[in-house]
């Protein structure tokens, strides 16, 4: 049997902007010199994972196709597959804990409405402008999450992950960064982590900010470097700046956006901070950008897949990443014209979405099953 290698993969677009991960190389000495070859047109490595210069596979929330998101074993199973980074998304308790939920309104997560106890908790809250009701990460103590469970956000559309309903706990940030550093060492390779804070100008608001803990997290596991396997992400670009500005962030950070909108607290519109003038701002503070991904190739009237904007290239002129979401392998996400038969939660043509886009030259791309971005990944590189 071969043994596995740790081998630097290092992508590099533009102007010095370095995202780095580790990868999983074939049998040769562990010496041995990283690949030198164009940017995503490098043949593959004997055991088919990705070379120098090739789209990262994130693992989105973990392996979210297969596992209840933001769980251990979510994020576990997308390292296991393959994944180059996994990503959690940050939130913070009462008592200032950072844990890991897709929002901090947490009913459609967590069994937390099975619990008598917190019933009282329920309320209506504005999140970023938003009306919600529900239960609020920020109205309990860690002790009360850690007795909460997680459950299957899409139960209509992934009922097979509500097997594993009510057998995961919530995780904290720092438990996370912990599975990485375990993972990295058993499947010897560095597993990259992409955090990202959710909705910090509110929890700044609240008196919890999400910045402290988090680069104090960064530090303690010598991550803070600009050639660190992290990347913080955040919708809101004066986080970013704050990180930078006021913290002196030295990791990666990312910079997502939206189809339509703008950053809570920021000034100016996704639209505006995408043209030529606000990309030359945004790369003074970031260097990537994670576009909904029909910003890279929208879609037709009819919702079949389109032509590819000039996105990638206009990033890439400013020496911007390109890391689209969201790859899902359902119907239900797809084009029409990548469906496969007629029942919504059926996989279809996802191998083939995922090379479409990465033919259009983006750097990454977040994956819900993260092996079918994997399988994508082959075939891109090998040219078929």
């Amino acid at each position: 049997m071969n043994r596995l290698l740790r081998s630097a993969m290092t992508l590099a677009v533009g102007t010095g902007l370095v995202l780095s991960a580790l990868s999983t190389g074939s049998a040769v000495a562990d010496d041995a010199a990283p690949l030198a070859t164009a940017y995503g047109r490098a043949p593959l490595a004997t055991d088919g994972r990705a070379p120098q210069g090739s789209p990262l596979v994130i693992g989105h929330r973990g392996a979210s196709g297969y596992r209840p998101e933001h769980t251990l074993a979510s994020y576990e199973l997308a390292a296991r597959m393959g994944a180059d980074y996994i990503e959690p998304d940050v939130v913070s308790t009462k008592d200032h804990v950072l844990v890991v939920r897709h929002e901090n309104e947490i009913s459609g997560t967590t069994d937390v409405a099975d619990h008598p106890e917190f019933a009282t908790r329920r309320v209506t809250k504005t999140v970023d402008g938003v009306s919600l009701t529900g239960w609020f990460t920020e109205d309990f103590t860690l002790a009360e999450i850690k007795t909460l469970h997680a459950k299957e956000r899409l139960p209509d559309v992934r009922q097979h992950n509500t097997l594993y309903d009510g057998r995961f706990e919530i995780p904290t940030l720092e438990e996370v960064f912990a599975l990485r550093e375990t993972l990295s060492a058993e499947l010897h390779r560095t597993i990259g982590i992409i955090p990202e804070t959710k909705h910090p100008t509110y929890f700044s608001g609240i008196g919890l900010p999400l910045e402290p803990g988090l680069v104090t997290i960064v530090r303690e596991h010598h991550l803070d470097t600009a050639d660190a396997p992290i990347v913080v992400q955040s919708f809101e670009l004066n986080n970013l700046v704050k990180l930078r500005d006021l913290y002196r962030f030295r990791a990666k950070e990312v910079f997502l956006t939206g189809v339509t909108g703008k950053g809570f607290g920021d000034e100016r519109t996704y639209a505006q901070l995408l043209t030529p003038s606000g990309m030359a701002m945004i790369a003074k503070y970031v260097n990537a950008i994670g576009p909904d991904k029909s910003q890279v190739i929208p879609r037709n009237a009819d919702g079949s897949l389109g032509t590819p904007t000039t996105l990638v290239q206009r990033a890439h002129r400013f020496g911007l990443i390109v890391t689209p979401y969201t790859f899902r392998a359902e119907n239900v996400f797809l084009p029409t014209d990548l469906r496969v038969g007629t029942d919504p939660v059926d996989f279809g043509k996802a191998i083939e979405e995922d090379v479409t886009f990465m033919k259009t030259g983006i750097d990454g791309l977040f994956c819900d099953q993260a092996d079918i971005c994997l399988e994508a990944r082959k075939t891109f590189l090998a040219g078929t």
